[in-house]
């Protein structure tokens, strides 16, 4: 094939999306604005730390090893994924532990623990969780929606499933126990989604992990993008790293090129936009009248809220405390609503904890270990505060909670430590309102109601990545460039 394509932006959707064009010959050049491929994926390197900017927690690992396939490669060649175990340890305040696997006899028996009873109402869960694993993920989770015809034509499957219920109804309607129904509802919450309002279509995740394990890359999440990036390069793929594209060139209803910051300007058969959907819309198809249009529609949606970040290394190991840890706080609706519906920052809050050096003594200098906790807060449209005399505030009460539950006199063996907030997410990610997961992921604003793969207007301008069909999360943005990559094949190839 002699078409060339351009794909802004090197998260996980972007280098996805790239390896696949490029492993079908399409010459495609991958476009990123910072100094380092990533996006979301970013690291940092300090004082002999490395500290992951996230996701770190892998799934399904067979949509990763599915990009090496199509040219023949093995993902072992360039990346070394670790399994992670238990998937997570699940803390509450009053000093309950759940260890959160797929090891089906321990699983039972920390269900077992906080409730026999629900023992089988987990097992009814498992069956329900199957199912939409089924229809939601394995014959949906790859397809383009890109007319309302193919939303009806799945709705009898989602329908079927009660689609319309959140994840945390379908739960309580399983198990009885408080502490279980946050244990099988919170993965929501990874993926940008409040468990309150998020379609129970999204427990499928417990399947997911169930099936495929949770993962890590040793040497940390930066290290698999890295490998795809050496893979793609290897294909013949070329990177532009540290040169932002400022616009997408159109004439008339297609797409011409773009343009960088640099004034680097070249002509293209398509572009793939990985960056923000509303930055794409409306900043880089600002001079585009349908562009525009889509954007401010855009900016009307619901967004998931943004993130908190404490990145810290310490003096010290600590093998009692697992790779993944979610720290409950005392409240769970009431501080959803807080962060989804009521826009404030609370006194409490729930955090998730990476500890990597547990699987991984690399990312630290010998005898200390590398953490970040992260807390979810409301985006800014929702809380316009200023973060940076706001920020230093949050990040002590955070390390005083890690101190009470966790790890004593935490402050005194600090080495380093810093913290990512909203506003870094929008200005770092061009991320609107510093949002973390793009779009909230409800019934309203999923498949055909989301950003579509190929943009309605524009036949030659298409979208990868948490905003558009399926959503957030690794396996999600990955399934995106699957069904982006089947549309730009097909186009390219009339």
């Amino acid at each position: 094939m002699t078409k060339k394509v351009a794909v802004i932006g090197a998260g996980f959707g972007g280098l996805a999306l790239a390896i696949r064009l490029q492993s079908a010959g399409v010459s495609t050049v991958l476009i990123e604005g910072r100094d380092r491929p990533g996006g979301r994926a970013y690291v940092w390197e300090r004082e002999g730390f490395t500290f992951d900017a996230g996701p770190t927690v892998i799934t399904d690992p067979a949509c990763l090893k599915e990009l090496w396939a199509l040219s023949g490669h093995d993902i072992a060649d360039d990346v070394t994924l670790c399994p992670v175990f238990p998937f997570y340890r699940l803390n509450w305040r009053d000093g309950t532990n759940f260890d959160y696997s797929n090891d089906d006899a321990k699983l039972t028996a920390e269900i077992a623990r906080l409730n026999p009873r629900d023992v089988d109402g987990y097992r009814r869960f498992l069956d329900y969780s199957a199912g939409v694993y089924r229809e939601g993920y394995e014959k949906l989770g790859h397809v383009a929606f890109l007319d309302f015809a193919s939303m009806i034509k799945a709705a009898p499957a989602l329908a079927r499933y009660q689609a319309w219920r959140s994840v945390y109804s379908i739960v309580s309607s399983f198990v009885k126990n408080e502490k279980l129904r946050e244990a099988l509802s919170f993965h929501t919450l990874l993926v940008g989604g409040n468990p309150m309002t998020t379609s129970a279509i999204y427990a499928l995740i417990h399947k997911l992990e169930k099936d495929g394990g949770v993962w890590f890359a040793q040497g940390g999440t930066n290290r698999l993008v890295a490998g795809m990036v050496r893979h793609f390069e290897r294909l013949g793929g070329i990177v532009r790293l540290a040169d932002p594209v400022t616009e997408i060139e159109t004439r008339g209803d297609k797409v011409t090129g773009v343009v960088t910051a640099s004034g680097w300007r070249d002509s293209f058969d398509a572009v793939a936009s990985n960056a923000d959907i509303v930055h794409s819309y409306r900043d880089l198809l600002r001079n585009n009248r349908s562009g525009r249009r889509a954007g401010q529609k855009l900016e009307r949606k619901r967004f998931s809220p943004s993130l908190f970040v404490v990145h810290f290394g310490i003096r010290g190991s600590w093998p009692g405390i697992p790779h993944h840890m979610i720290l409950f706080g005392p409240r769970y609706k009431g501080l959803l609503e807080d962060i989804y519906d009521h826009g404030v920052l609370p006194e409490d809050f729930s955090l998730y904890l990476h500890h990597p050096t547990v699987t991984d003594p690399s990312m630290a200098p010998e005898g200390h270990s590398t953490f970040y906790a992260l807390a979810p807060v409301p985006h800014m449209g929702k809380l316009p505060i200023d973060w940076a005399q706001v920020g230093p505030i949050l990040e002590k009460r955070i390390l005083d909670e890690i101190e009470l539950r966790l790890i004593p006199d935490i402050h005194s063996r600090i080495v380093t430590k810093f913290h990512y907030t909203p506003a870094d997410f929008g200005r770092d990610l061009n991320a609107h309102l510093g949002s973390a997961f793009s779009l909230e992921p409800i019934l309203t604003q999923s498949a055909w109601f989301r950003t579509h793969n190929r943009d309605d207007e524009i036949p030659n301008m298409y979208f990868v990545g948490a905003g558009t069909h399926p959503g957030a999360g690794i396996p999600g943005v990955v399934g995106s460039a699957k069904a982006t990559a089947a549309l730009m094949l097909s186009d390219l190839r009339l």
